[in-house]
């Protein structure tokens, strides 16, 4: 009963899920049982079901041992309901499988996921602009002239230009590296950097290119405060006021400075209550349905801790700029209410952890198929964020020094084509500077004021020591 590591690729989710139901319906132990007086051959029960599945999906690398009983219970029901297995009328396809006595079996064909086919994807090559290259809008015939007087100098150029004596002069125009440039250079580098890290030979089966916002790679880099949060320039998607004080009421808890109104019994369940209400109707997860499949990816590294937290690095930075921050506001909460002892429950039967991965998992990461294993391998992400957030919500330092370097030397190229000469007197050439700063010559080492004719020759006793 073995579960083999699915790493990071196109398709992880749903090689995932076949991996899945193939074990369950290759290993799931079948035998005979009866019900209403009547037998039934090669069938198993619910809750033989879910003990058989919970073990496989705890000891599996790809789920973690944080899977709950209750996440098994609602992936047997995504199963029944996509005729994975069926009651032993053959009845399938709603959602109502509970983890009691009652009678599944499966059917004869396995229903496999196909993978999902996308248009074939054409890489978009960055081209930056040449010199010669006239600026939209403008053309060589274009140019204005100043009218000349026709004398016989004037004649013979022009006919030795016509005859391809003299070649024609065309107006070269110098271009400077506009914001535009720099924002394909920031998106087309962080997603090679990616594409290098999960090994993959391209990134269009993990998402969509063209989809990705080089404008909120930059602000996500640059507009963050002393803390390393994201500060939004629309204030109109802030967290709202209540959310953020219920966040920081939580977060400090006892010691909630902005706390006007008196504490009663069961206060902290009722704040709790307030914010999972909030991020539970978001329209959309916090790391976007486009981005789901490139962190469902990432997870394959997980066995390789420092190359998983660089490539979630990576990825938090696609996000836009107000999901990074809710993320960020709300790992930190998490993080300090599983870590503060003198948290009161905030849920019966539950400890803080397993709660704060149940609560928020499926605002944070889902996708738009619920046939996916996304309730899993959200847990399975919520829990690694949580462990390590302060790490990946940080900007990658390497990937921005490599960046900026790579911006500041196309700058200096065009600077230096634009004007040679003062690109010379600035940026001197290792021959430029030995001209204006000749070698001088070594000193030589001054001679000895005695040399010893032969200083290692051995000791000889004469005949006068003899005596």
């Amino acid at each position: 009963m073995e579960h083999r590591i699915v790493g990071p690729g196109p398709y992880r989710a749903t090689k995932l899920w076949n991996e899945t139901v193939e074990l369950f319906r290759t290993k799931m132990p079948l035998r005979k049982h009866r019900c209403r007086f009547k037998s039934y051959e090669r069938c198993f029960t619910a809750a033989e079901a879910v003990d058989w599945l919970h073990e496989l999906l705890r000891r599996s690398q790809n789920f973690g041992p944080e899977v709950t009983r209750k996440q098994t219970v609602q992936l047997l029901k995504k199963f029944l309901k996509n005729h994975v297995i069926e009651d032993i009328k053959g009845k399938w396809g709603q959602e109502d499988f509970e983890d009691n006595r009652h009678l599944y079996r499966f059917p004869p064909s396995s229903p496999l996921r196909p993978y999902p086919k996308r248009p074939p994807y054409q890489k978009d090559v960055i081209k930056f602009p040449e010199w010669n290259d006239p600026p939209p809008g403008t053309s060589q015939e274009n140019i204005p002239v100043r009218p000349v007087v026709m004398n016989s100098e004037m004649w013979y150029k022009r006919h030795s230009i016509a005859i391809g004596e003299v070649p024609a002069c065309r107006l070269v125009y110098r271009r400077q590296l506009t914001e535009a440039n720099v924002e394909e250079i920031w998106k087309t580098m962080t997603l090679s950097y990616l594409q290098k890290i999960l090994g993959l030979d391209s990134l269009e089966e993990v998402l969509d290119v063209k989809l990705v916002n080089s404008k909120f790679i930059i602000h996500n880099v640059y507009s963050v405060s002393k803390q390393g949060v994201v500060i939004l320039d629309d204030k109109s998607k802030e967290l709202p006021h209540w959310v953020l004080s219920a966040m920081k009421c939580l977060a400090n808890w006892p010691n909630c400075s902005d706390l006007k109104q008196p504490m009663y019994l069961g206060f902290e369940k009722d704040v709790f209550k307030t914010i999972a209400d909030y991020y539970g109707h978001l329209k959309e997860p916090l790391l976007t349905f486009h981005l789901f499949d490139a962190f469902v990816s990432v997870l394959g590294l997980l066995q390789k801790e420092n190359m998983a937290i660089e490539a979630f690095q990576i990825c938090c930075l696609l996000l836009p700029p107000e999901n990074r921050r809710k993320l960020q506001l709300l790992m930190r909460m998490m993080a300090r209410i599983c870590l503060n002892k003198e948290m009161p429950p905030l849920c019966d039967g539950f400890g803080a952890r397993t709660l704060m991965v149940q609560t928020f998992s499926h605002c944070i990461l889902c996708s738009k198929d619920e046939v996916d294993l996304d309730d899993l391998l959200a847990a399975r992400l919520v829990t690694f964020l949580m462990d390590n957030y302060q790490e990946i919500l940080k900007v990658p330092l390497a990937l921005q020094t490599s960046i900026e370097e790579r911006v500041a030397h196309l700058r200096r190229v065009q600077f230096q084509k634009s004007y040679p000469e003062v690109y010379q007197e600035r940026f001197p050439t290792p021959e430029s500077e030995a001209l204006l700063f000749p070698e001088k010559p070594k000193a030589k080492p001054q001679l000895l004021m005695w040399v010893l004719k032969n200083p290692f020759q051995p000791f000889q006793r004469t005949r006068s020591f003899r005596m």
